[in-house]
């Protein structure tokens, strides 16, 4: 192995590492280091990647990286996937490695969207889903105030936090948030503005990774991210139940809720689709997806949650079946649009597929339980993980279905 190669074996241990930290499936970080290292002509290398670690051996190489998980940073996943097919310039020669090196370099100081970037996203998007789960224009700029402080919470204090830890206290926060503005005559429904909190907490990229690591056979990665997922969930309801909780202390106990409402205004399929779009471009700024695809990546959440919407409303399909052919749907088009955009799949899906999150599940089990509800509880825990594994069939389907097409074309 000549130095120049030992050198380019090392940049694609790199490029994978900003891809595994920023947000990227296992087989897309194993597909770019092997894409560069042939472009230097290494073909004896060996790439094991797992949710938090890379281990890269190659002749007379050996090296393993531990990558703890920090924010999702999409823009960098898309730009180190542009650079790994322009390694290979128009001579079919290999870029010099040293350019290559400045190019990773340059990408893995790229800034992240600023504070008020973030904060605004979170707020545009948490407003707009709470009227995607029944709430009314009211419940809509109160969940955006409350969302406007969650942000700010997620922004600066969040990030000094242990991750679990910083979720629990998100879920009691964004809890506590809406239970005062309903107290104090900001908003009508509470169980809408804080489904619609709640949801800037939830794992999108850890769960929809996961999913499509075991679509891909990458058991013990897609098993770990899914776990991950599962705990980050459990501790955004036992946050929101602590806050019910510490609300109970200084009031006569537990509020008593209602069955969920749904605003007839709001309901309107026209609005239902402008928030879902609107909500999806918010997390699209959360995470950290490229200006350029804000409009697509909204259009595909617009998509799936229209395509839920109807058939719940004119078809006898349950919110499982309807999750399902969003999903479905989510998957297929994301995979398109990354061919005609000539981006990740990534992208599309992780922001498109929110809007499906079964962020009404979470509330209500956390809320079931605090007030001694345990049968509904129950019930409704069932529902939630019904319609995640129907999301998750959805995109394994899809997946399956890309692949079986490209092997024929």
């Amino acid at each position: 192995m000549t130095n120049e190669q030992e050198q380019a074996l090392q940049l694609a241990t790199d490029a994978g590492h900003i891809l595994l930290e920023n947000g990227a499936e296992i087989s897309r970080v194993e597909d770019t280091m092997e894409r560069i290292a042939h472009a230097y002509g290494i073909e004896d290398e060996n790439f094991f990647v797992l949710s938090n670690g890379i281990i890269a051996t190659g002749q007379h190489y050996a090296r393993a990286e531990f990558i703890p998980i920090r924010g999702t940073q999409l823009s960098r996943v898309v730009e180190v996937n542009q650079l790994s097919r322009d390694v290979v310039g128009h001579d079919h020669q290999p870029m010099p490695v040293e350019e290559l090196s400045t190019r990773l370099q340059s990408i893995r100081t790229m800034p992240g969207k600023t504070w008020w970037e973030l904060v605004l996203g979170i707020a545009l998007g948490v407003a707009s889903f709470s009227i995607l789960f029944g709430g009314s224009f009211l419940d809509a700029a109160a969940t955006f105030f409350c969302g406007f402080l969650l942000g700010t919470f997620m922004a600066f204090v969040s990030p000094h936090l242990n991750r679990l830890f910083g979720n629990l206290l998100g879920g009691m926060v964004g809890g506590l948030l809406c239970i005062v503005t309903v107290a104090l005559g900001f908003g009508e429904h509470m169980p809408n503005m804080i489904i619609g909190t709640i949801i800037a907490l939830v794992p999108g990229v850890p769960f929809t990774n996961g999913i499509r690591d075991l679509a891909n056979e990458d058991y013990i990665a897609g098993t770990t991210r899914l776990t991950d997922a599962f705990l980050v969930f459990l501790c955004i309801a036992l946050g929101v139940a602590l806050s019910f909780i510490i609300e109970g202390a200084f009031s006569d106990g537990i509020i008593v809720l209602g069955a969920p409402v749904t605003d007839p205004v709001a309901s309107h399929w026209a609005i239902q689709l402008a928030a879902a779009f609107i909500g999806t471009i918010g997390f699209s700024i959360l995470f950290g997806a490229p200006h350029r695809y804000y409009i697509e990546c909204g259009l595909v959440g617009m998509l799936g949650w229209g395509i839920y919407i109807i058939l719940l409303r004119t078809t006898d399909f349950t919110t499982v079946g309807a999750a399902f052919f969003g999903a479905l749907a989510i998957a297929l088009v994301s995979d398109l649009l990354s061919v005609i955009r000539h981006c990740p799949t990534t992208v599309f899906l992780i922001c498109g597929i929110i809007p499906l999150v079964p962020g009404g599940g979470i509330f209500w089990t956390a809320y079931y339980i605090v007030s001694d509800q345990l049968t509904l509880a129950a019930t409704t825990g069932f529902v939630a993980v019904k319609v995640t594994i129907a999301i998750a069939g959805g995109i394994i389907i899809a997946g399956v279905l890309t692949s079986l097409l490209r092997k024929h074309r």
